[in-house]
């Protein structure tokens, strides 16, 4: 008889889930659905936030579908998620379970994404150091629960639980009174030390953090518990690993050799490739530095540039031309739009347009926003523009990691994964003239497959 790992990646755009058969090590079954949860900022203050009930309610849509015969023969649970990100919670009350064996949330914040911007440069340089080689940054959970400290404290007082969502969700299914998390998500949150493994708890007192609000920690690829309930017809029982990090994950997919690099480019964009089994990181940040060290599994690091800007580039460029389009008395669908640029683009194979798409800025340099140059009358079509723009999140993230660095540490390939390369074949094209090496496209290159890998290894 056939068993199971049911792997779930709540993401920041989308939920997914899939059934990972252990004995073919594949998958045999999968949904995704949007979430569509984000919640429009009015507040002026760069709050990024989206709604808790919707992420769970679509969380409950996606493994609605899956077939219960293969459900039932579920042995454990998987689950990653969006990083950075922070929702608090009461114990004991922040979901419902109902009588057809799925929670709903509860007593809840919303989730505060990787994305929030009200942590300016100010308020992050008056925080204290932190005892860890990875720098501070707006949107990282102990920053934005720094924020609230000192801005919204009556907000904070509301609650008894912090953790990143999917750490939400594993604690729900387990019944949990507490939160635990693995070094992958802490390390994310900042004021985290992967080298003991213990959060800057001194350093936190001294900055006003309220303690009881920091999870308890525990290893990558470790237990948060069993299941307190049957779910969607999983019995109850069923063993629910720690949540991991969606980056760690899609990594764990595809990276089938020490030589390969893994670019990745959903909403945001990351380069990696695994450090030596002996590397320890530096002592203390370096906030300048475009490369991160991060947390893998047991003792080992990956190297990352990790930029904020990738897909969601492509995304604003084709919100900005449908608002255009209204505003000139025509519509046409974001999808539709997205597949006549593309069409465009295929057709202009080059392009002597530059466009910096740094929209966002990045962590290790802010203040660093897009810019387009070397316009002129010859390239101004929707074909110049789309070919530009999809270089320049090639250009920007290959500026972050030099083609030198790769070779240094033997790269020999490059594995290309995520939903933007996936669906953008000009992204594709351009992946594939940025880089010295080979491109191959990961199979199975995605986080859910990556957290039912895990389970599947390490369990």
């Amino acid at each position: 008889m056939s068993t199971y790992i049911l792997g779930v990646d709540v993401g920041t755009t989308s939920v997914k889930a899939v059934l990972f058969e252990t004995g073919s090590r594949s998958v045999a079954a999968s949904h995704a659905l949007p979430t569509s949860s984000d919640i429009i900022d009015h507040s002026g203050i760069q709050a990024k936030e989206q709604e808790t009930g919707r992420i769970i309610d679509t969380l409950n849509r996606c493994i609605d579908p899956l077939p219960r015969d293969k459900l039932q023969h579920v042995t454990s649970i998987g689950l990653t998620g969006q990083m950075h990100g922070v929702l608090l919670w009461k114990a004991r009350s922040g979901c419902v379970w109902s009588k057809r064996d799925v929670f709903t949330s509860g007593d809840t914040s919303q989730l505060i994404t990787w994305q929030d911007g009200r942590c300016s440069s100010n308020f992050l340089s008056s925080l204290p150091k932190p005892d860890s080689h990875l720098s501070v940054a707006t949107g990282f959970g102990c920053a934005t629960i720094l924020w609230h400290a000192k801005h919204r404290p009556e907000f904070l007082e509301g609650f008894t639980v912090a953790g990143t969502i999917q750490d939400y969700v594993a604690s729900m299914l387990c019944g949990l009174d507490g939160c635990v998390m693995t070094p992958q998500n802490a390390a994310s949150w900042g004021f985290f030390n992967t080298s003991s493994n213990q959060w800057n708890t001194d350093i936190l007192k001294g900055a006003g953090f309220p303690l009881h609000l920091l999870p308890q920690c525990v290893p990558s690829g470790g237990l948060a518990g069993q299941t307190c309930s049957d779910w969607h017809g999983i019995p109850a029982g069923t063993p629910v690993g720690a949540a991991l990090g969606d980056f760690q994950c899609s990594v764990y997919s595809c990276m089938s050799a020490r030589t390969d690099a893994v670019l990745n480019i959903s909403t945001s964009a990351q380069l990696t490739f695994a450090m030596p089994a002996d590397f320890k990181p530096p002592d203390s940040p370096q906030p300048a530095s475009s490369i991160s060290y991060f947390p893998y599994f047991g003792d080992s690091y990956l190297a990352v540039a990790a930029s904020l800007n990738g897909g969601n580039v492509m995304a604003t460029f084709v919100g900005m031309l449908a608002a255009w389009m209204k505003e000139l008395g025509t519509e046409m669908s974001d999808s539709g739009l997205y597949e006549k640029l593309i069409h465009c683009a295929l057709n202009q194979e080059t392009s002597d347009l530059r466009v910096s798409p740094t929209i966002l800025g990045e962590r290790h340099n802010p203040l660093c926003l897009g810019q387009v140059a070397n316009i002129s009358t010859t390239n101004l079509s929707l074909g110049h523009l789309t070919r530009a723009l999809c270089r320049g999140v090639l250009d920007n993230i290959t500026s972050m990691m030099p083609a030198e660095r790769l070779q240094q540490a033997g790269v020999s390939r490059i594995v290309g994964s995520g939903s933007a390369i996936a669906r953008n074949q000009v992204l594709r094209q351009e992946v594939e003239r940025a880089f010295p090496q080979p491109v191959v496209y990961g199979q199975n290159a995605d986080s859910a497959v990556g957290v039912a890998m895990v389970l599947c290894d390490r369990l």
